[in-house]
């Protein structure tokens, strides 16, 4: 049987609670998880997934949008515990992934620092050393544009940069569902451009986030906001 759940994930970030929304796909044959919170929050997905009758031993892979902390931060220790697990990636990210290339977003972060008020330093800081702090993890299967598995009834990756240089995004072809990834989120029931403030390109991510209407989606799965119903 053919299932997609959004597994809810909500945590407080300093004094301001969030949620995150990584997807399961499953099939007779795989179970897919797509993106895996921050660094020590695969506990969480798997309670997650346990809530939702759902067994973490059965995965098959993890795929990852992108190289963004708060989505692969995870992607080591669920390795450490289920080392079969496929891990798949886009072709661009990669590098990023695996560790064999730096961080672009801790690349920015570090160039911003620079930048910040005094009083904005120290947080500056702390977040620099989050992202050194997230663990490389090799890439099993590298995707690009247009690429398509069976996963779920069947799938085809989606190429949405912008946000990061090689962000996917996943539409399920047989549920017109499409995740986005960071290719766009929910804000307050409105889909919008990923935190454009932070998009390593900005006409890149504005363009991929077009690409996203065009789809037709019946439902849309944004991993910061959760579902949308077009």
């Amino acid at each position: 049987m053919n299932r997609i759940v959004v597994l809810n994930i909500t945590f407080t970030f300093g004094e301001n609670p969030e949620t995150i929304h990584p997807v399961v796909l499953m099939d007779d044959k795989n179970m897919i998880l797509i993106d895996c919170g921050y660094t020590g929050f695969f506990p969480a997905i798997k309670q997650a997934m346990e809530e939702n009758n759902l067994n973490s031993a059965d995965l098959t892979h993890v795929l990852i949008t992108h190289q963004d902390h708060d989505h692969m931060g995870g992607l080591w220790e669920l390795k450490q515990e289920y080392p079969r697990v496929q891990v798949v990636a886009g072709k661009k990210e990669s590098p990023y992934i695996s560790g064999q290339l730096k961080s672009l977003r801790l690349e920015q972060a570090e160039a911003m620092q620079y930048q910040l008020p005094e009083e904005q330093k120290q947080f500056g800081l702390e977040f620099c050393n989050i992202l050194k702090s997230v663990r490389p993890v090799p890439v099993d299967l590298e995707v690009c544009d247009g690429d398509t598995f069976d996963w779920c009834g069947g799938c085809t990756i989606v190429a949405t940069p912008g946000h990061t240089p090689g962000h996917i995004s996943i539409f399920v072809n047989e549920k017109e569902v499409l995740i986005t990834g960071d290719a766009a989120v929910l804000d307050h029931g409105k889909m919008v451009v990923a935190n454009p403030q932070y998009a390593l390109d900005i006409k890149e991510a504005k363009a991929s986030f077009q690409k996203i209407k065009t789809y037709g989606a019946k439902e849309i799965i944004c991993y910061h906001g959760g579902v949308l119903i077009p």
